[in-house]
């Protein structure tokens, strides 16, 4: 009995453990079916893109930028060609000994790591970092040799740009450099095209134009192997290129312009008078941008950085410069205008010994024995001080800030293209009260007569100012990119409307006040009597092409040439008596108290059609430094003419 019980008690147990073995089994088949149905079927999707991933890699191409040209079609910013290096951090487990290996293979150096190594900080695991933007062939072919032993490794093909003018159009086109997050934030463009190696413009037309120029980015997808070594192209969608720009700049004479302000600080302008095209821009000195596009070595941005003639500053736009005695043409006309003198009014000027005196305050004649009774077009030819210092006294400041400030000075020429341009000054007594909180006293308006003082104003400004005196007196749009539908015969035609519209009102001085502070249009007459505007020309004509004229030197007797110009010296510092006692040269002054040297010019004389403006710093006196480099440039810019009127009108029958 006992033997049977235990027979059948051993059964039951048995029974239960095959129960729980039996079902355990059914629970294993059971979960091994489910996730083979998950895997197969359920998640099949998800585990194809998975194992696509491994078997696909893509890789995205930088946008190739929109090429920026002169105005006969000359390359100024171009796409190279270039081998970069980059590293998919979320697929190298080894950071250190990826680097140690690619050291070896693209031949780092230890600064270039250390810079790895920093920009690796800034970014997220699974971004990219590119190693090196610029690699060369043999480098590029080396690294695809030993790929295979590189996890993580990416060499690229991709495009840069390229400046091969670089140095002469820097301050006109600008440069580019990596993608900042200030960049990202200020433009979507930017954003959606955020891949490995982008570059944005950070200057210049390359900056203001991001939009236009930057493209689309692309797209290679490659089947690799388990090694990541690529077997096939899989997809190719090619990135687009951006919209190219044309400018208005004729490539060689900005570079001809750049050559003559060769080792000095300064600047050279020339705009046509009638289209307000910007033909030159030259800033001085100038730099090399290719080396921003690669990233600058601290050794050379250091070198740019610390030249105390300032590269980097546009002087064309930037630069704020007294205008000396270049504005006389200008309080000239304003004086006229406003009928506070008689052109025929003779004033003397006594010299250094018998200053012109206010208050107790003496002010001096530029020439030491004085150029005794003058009228007013023998002021403006001999640029005579003391008969400018009466007629300001005379006009006041408040009046003639009016006329400068509608001939473009104290304005924004080129905002919409270049961020750094600088308004200036143009004083007056509500200024002065609003900007140092004091009143206006009358010697800063005697000073202010030879272009001394506050006032304060850019290259591109005077050039501007010159130009609308040139074209006898009409509002012009200043412009550095191309617009076809602004030429030289629409110009010329909307200023003859308005010549014919003068012509046939009998009292011009009783017609609307053109002597108001307001806002002109396009082509609208800036002057109140054409008769004011002839004279300060004729004014001009003297001062280069009559004896004693202050740029008689630099005159051109050929007609085809012949220039009107005004000569300007900008003092840097007040002259003390001392000072003036030792009638020191130029040369035996320190360089950095040297005055500014300036000059404003229009050619031809007979129906103009270019303004000039040149500028030396401390280069001394306008006559020596200045003018003859505008006699050598406007040669130059008459011999180029007609084929720039043919470009035009091809441009504008293809248009």
């Amino acid at each position: 009995m006992q033997n049977r019980a235990s027979n059948v008690q051993k059964g039951r147990v048995i029974s239960r453990r095959l129960f729980i073995l039996a079902a355990a089994k059914l629970l294993l088949f059971g979960g091994i079916t489910s996730r083979l149905y998950n895997l197969q079927i359920s998640d099949r999707e998800k585990y194809e893109i998975l194992s696509d991933k491994n078997r696909i890699r893509e890789w995205k191409t930088p946008p190739q930028r929109g090429l920026i040209i002169d105005f006969y079609n000359k390359v100024l910013a171009d796409n190279d060609r270039v081998f970069q290096v980059h590293l998919t951090l979320d697929e190298i487990k080894d950071f250190d000994q990826t680097i140690f290996r690619l050291k070896n293979i693209i031949n780092l150096s230890n600064n270039e790591i250390r810079k790895i190594y920093k920009n690796k900080e800034k970014l997220k695991p699974w971004d990219t970092l590119v190693v090196s933007d610029n690699i060369d062939w043999s480098e590029f072919s080396k690294l695809n040799l030993y790929l295979h032993e590189l996890e993580g490794v990416k060499p690229v093909v991709s495009s840069s740009r390229y400046y091969p003018y670089g140095n002469n159009l820097v301050h006109v086109v600008g440069y580019v450099g990596d993608a900042s997050e200030k960049d990202i934030e200020r433009m979507e463009a930017i954003k959606e095209n955020l891949v490995p190696g982008l570059k944005v413009g950070k200057s210049g037309i390359e900056y203001s134009n991001e939009k236009v120029l930057i493209g689309k980015y692309g797209i290679k997808r490659y089947e690799v192997n388990s090694s990541g070594k690529r077997i096939s192209q899989l997809e190719h969608i090619k990135e687009s290129q951006g919209i190219s720009i044309k400018t208005t700049v004729d490539l060689e004479l900005q570079k001809f312009a750049q050559d003559l302000l060769k080792d000095q600080a300064g600047s050279i302008c020339v705009m046509d008078i009638y289209t307000g095209e910007v033909i030159v821009m030259a800033s001085s000195p100038t730099y090399d941008p290719n080396k921003f596009t690669h990233g600058i070595g601290h050794k050379d941005w250091g070198k740019i950085r610390d030249n105390p003639l300032k590269p980097l500053v546009n002087k064309s736009i930037a630069g704020l410069y007294s205008p000396g005695s270049t504005l006389k043409p200008l309080v000239a006309l304003a004086a006229l205008e406003f009928g506070t003198i008689d052109p025929e009014k003779a004033i003397q000027c006594k010299g250094h010994k018998h200053p012109y005196e206010l208050y107790g305050v003496k002010y001096h004649c530029w020439k030491k024995h004085g150029h005794g009774y003058m009228k007013l077009r023998n002021a403006i030819k001999q640029s005579c001080d003391i008969y400018f210092y009466e007629m300001a006294r005379i006009l006041g400041v408040d009046k003639l800030s009016i006329i400068a400030k509608r001939y473009g000075l104290g304005s924004n020429i080129l905002k919409d293209i270049y961020f750094d341009e600088k308004k200036g000054v143009v004083p007056n007594t509500e200024w002065k009260k609003n900007a140092i909180g004091k009143s206006w006293y009358l010697g800063e308006t005697v000073i202010n007569g030879i272009g001394q003082g506050y006032i304060q104003t850019t290259p591109l400004q005077l050039c501007l100012m010159t130009a609308q005196i040139a074209n006898g007196g009409y509002k012009i749009k200043p412009h550095i990119l191309y617009d076809e539908n602004i030429n030289f015969e629409n110009s010329k035609l909307q200023i003859a409307k308005q010549s014919l519209k003068e012509s046939i009102i009998e009292n011009p001085i009783a017609e609307e006040n053109y002597l108001e502070d307001r806002e002109f249009q396009l082509y609208e007459r800036l002057y109140k009597n054409p008769k004011n505007i002839n004279f300060v020309k004729d004014a001009m004509f003297g001062s280069t092409n009559e004896q004693y004229g202050t740029s008689y030197k630099s005159r051109i007797n050929d007609l085809k040439y012949q220039f009107a110009g005004k000569t300007g010296t900008s003092q840097v510092k007040r002259i003390t008596e001392a000072e003036r006692k030792l009638d020191l040269e130029q040369s035996q002054i320190e360089y950095k108290n040297r005055d500014h040297a300036l000059y404003i010019a229009f050619a031809p004389y007979i129906d103009p059609r270019y303004s000039i403006s040149v500028l030396i710093e401390h280069g001394g006196s306008g006559s020596k430094a200045a003018a003859p480099l505008a006699k050598k440039l406007i040669k130059k810019i008459i011999d180029r003419h007609k084929i720039r009127e043919q470009t035009r009108k091809a441009n504008i029958t293809l248009a």
